[in-house]
């Protein structure tokens, strides 16, 4: 069971939830940049002797001021969780991303939600933070704001890989939709993974003697289509090596919604209805359309070795 408290909403907290010194920001991915902010509000709660939080919120403020765009997530809420559990955050404020919060001026948002809501007693951003109506608030208006009311405020410097390429969740969509996993990976901390229920399908995979695990991408950004090496949690924590076609899977008809079909090796066990957590290790090729299925299990069997030989430390 997670240690972690979620917390949803600002307003009426118990004195038990308030208090915390806090990492603000959207975290999708929870990142190594991210992770130098968390890091320095964790360094303020064990010198205050407070609670370590951390504020997020839902839905994400990209997704309210840009419903039309494409699904960008990083990772669903239950991944976010754990991944703050293992940094040791104790409380996770989800704030609701409505209409009251984006129209709150950045001052209203440190006094009314961050001071009186959450009573919070450090507040650590990162250098680009923006807060408040029209993204007015930056790291110096909320060093300010904090001597006024009350809280300690750190910034986070920039952190970048040897080229001096910023962190970022862009630079990790970016990543993924170009076929990169491997850069995915170095700027996350840990493979990006896919989580989700597996679906009932048609069992053609079965039939052919590559039995695959179908979870949709729902809300996730879209990784290059093609073919992966995997790395698959299951709910009992047991991990399987795989491969999967991530796609449309175009050789077999009526398939139109992007899938995650994983075959996991040396595996036959019923994983329908259950939650399973997919890592994308290694791009191996492009989704491509086979002439018939014969043509198409040869490939899979051959994307099969290829897989393996990447994932020998799991097969040993």
């Amino acid at each position: 069971m997670s240690r972690v408290r979620v917390i949803r909403g600002w307003q009426g907290l118990a004195t038990s939830d308030r208090g915390a010194a806090v990492a603000m920001g959207s975290f999708d991915g929870v990142h190594r940049g991210h992770q130098q902010v968390i890091a320095l509000a964790a360094r303020a709660a064990g010198q205050l002797s407070a609670p370590l939080g951390v504020i997020t919120f839902d839905p994400h403020p990209r997704a309210y001021f840009r419903p039309d765009e494409p699904a960008f997530r990083l990772m669903r809420f239950d991944q976010q969780a754990r991944a703050l559990e293992a940094l040791g955050v104790d409380l996770v404020y989800v704030l609701p991303w409505n209409r009251d919060l984006a129209d709150m001026t950045d001052r209203q948002f440190a006094a009314e939600v961050l001071h009186a809501g959450l009573g919070a007693v450090h507040v650590a951003v990162g250098f680009d933070n923006t807060f408040g109506k029209g993204r007015t608030g930056t790291p110096e208006a909320m060093r300010a704001y904090g001597a006024e009311l009350g809280f300690g405020v750190s910034v986070a410097e920039a952190v970048a890989d040897q080229g001096g390429a910023k962190f970022s969740s862009s630079a990790i969509r970016d990543a993924l939709r170009d076929g990169r996993p491997e850069v995915a990976a170095a700027i996350l901390g840990r493979p990006f993974a896919i989580e989700g229920v597996v679906q009932r399908g048609r069992q053609l995979g079965r039939k052919l003697g590559f039995p695959t695990a179908n979870v949709p991408l729902a809300d996730y950004v879209v990784p290059r289509f093609g073919v992966y090496a995997t790395r698959t949690r299951l709910q009992d924590g047991r991990h399987v090596p795989g491969v999967a076609n991530l796609g449309v899977n175009p050789t077999v008809d009526g398939v139109t919604a992007p899938l995650l079909e994983v075959w996991l090796f040396d595996f036959d066990e019923d994983l329908y209805d259950q939650v399973i957590e997919t890592d994308l290790i290694a791009f191996l090729r492009p989704e491509e359309k086979f002439d018939g299925l014969e043509a198409l299990t040869a490939q899979v069997m051959a994307d099969a070795d290829a897989a393996r030989a990447i994932l020998t430390p799991d097969l040993d």
